[in-house]
């Protein structure tokens, strides 16, 4: 059972904003970083946002001061031992986050649940680390974690049954909707989102359209709310080039696009422009079909792999990345002949097999 004290080991943008929804919630939440003035800044972020909920009316002023009083401060470790629920979110690097877990595991409680906020880091390398590989899983918080409802609860082969139920009730009780899924590159979201966000990168390599083309595109190919190009930006093209060099072990199709590398390398972002002129009909449509060919591939593999549950994968495609057709009962509505159509070309390119999962697109989400 985990008894409403939690441990934020990393004070910067995902530890925060952790942090921020956990007290919120009831939570007595330590904020821990060898930073002094990186815990200062988390306290000062968490009075920020809840002053901005009260404006909205999310919150009172007597529940801002509330949750307030439930975040502290620390810069030790050992400020972990009398946290029930421990969660990892420091750089996204295995050299950086393998010794921290070292560190955790010689100060946490026994019962203590300990996760990382890993994106993409297998949890079960991570997971060598840690004292109890049994109660180690991820929680993987999409930003701004204070306020996206989605986190990925990822099991590892390690991880104890009894761990993930506990995880999911914290998750329920600071109001984050829980999906659940196996170890595996990507999780449940990032292994689609990732080649949705690589292929509009290829193509504006390719010229086949400019980035405000490529933008009203996806927004087509799946309602999105905002295109891959302005949440690149938003997340950081650097990021998101990390996320997707991160899948290469599945092979070429997920290699990142040239424009990609160009992009994220020199840690910049993408000019967003406005489309010009009339809308080439045909163009259009290929851009359209090539979006979601790229995503359908992925998410019929993951689903072959049994990462996660179409069902699931909806969700976060709707709540964490704002699309109103999510993937899975879209492949369902357009059905398997165009589906077919759509990632044939790509299995031709890269090699590939057509995806078991193929047969079961009509009632993917029956």
């Amino acid at each position: 059972m985990i008894n409403r004290r939690l441990a934020i080991v990393g004070a910067g943008t995902m530890g925060t904003g952790i942090a921020i929804n956990a007290a919120q919630n009831g939570m007595h939440v330590v904020v821990i970083d060898t930073s002094a003035a990186a815990v200062e800044r988390a306290k000062r972020r968490a009075a920020e946002v809840y002053s901005r909920f009260v404006e909205k009316g999310r919150m009172s002023e007597r529940e801002r001061a509330a949750a307030l009083s439930r975040l502290e401060l620390g810069t030790a470790i050992g400020d972990v031992t009398r946290a029930d629920l421990i969660i990892e979110a420091v750089f996204e690097d295995f050299a950086i986050k393998a010794p921290v877990f070292e560190e955790i595991s010689r100060h946490a409680q026994p019962a203590a649940l300990i996760a990382t906020n890993t994106s993409a880091l297998r949890v079960g390398r991570l997971a060598a680390h840690v004292a109890n590989p049994g109660r180690f899983l991820g929680l993987h918080y999409f930003s701004p974690a204070e306020i996206n409802p989605v986190v990925e609860l990822v099991s590892a082969e390690t991880t104890a049954p009894e761990t993930a139920d506990l995880a999911q009730a914290f998750l329920q009780a600071t109001r984050r909707v829980a999906l659940r899924c196996k170890d595996a590159p990507g999780f449940a979201l990032n292994r689609f989102f990732c080649p949705y966000t690589n292929e509009a990168a290829r193509l504006l390599g390719e010229g086949a359209g400019t980035i405000g083309e490529i933008e009203r595109a996806a927004e087509e190919a799946f309602g999105a709310a905002a295109g891959p190009f302005r949440v690149m930006n938003l997340i950081k093209p650097r990021i998101n080039l990390g996320a997707i060099r991160n899948l290469a072990e599945l092979g070429p199709f997920y290699a990142p696009a040239p424009k990609m590398v160009e992009v994220g390398e020199a840690d910049a972002s993408f000019e967003i422009d406005q489309p010009l002129g009339p809308v080439d009909e045909a163009r259009h449509a290929d851009m359209v079909g090539r979006i979601r060919g790229a995503a359908f591939l992925s998410i019929l593999q993951e689903l072959d792999e049994d990462v996660a549950a179409p069902s699931a994968i909806d969700t976060g495609a709707k709540l964490a990345f704002k699309f109103s057709h999510p993937p899975c009962a879209l492949m369902d509505t357009l059905g398997r002949a165009t589906v077919e159509a759509l990632i044939a070309p790509l299995v031709e390119r890269y090699g590939l097999d057509m995806p078991a999962s193929i047969a079961v697109v009509g009632r993917l989400v029956d």
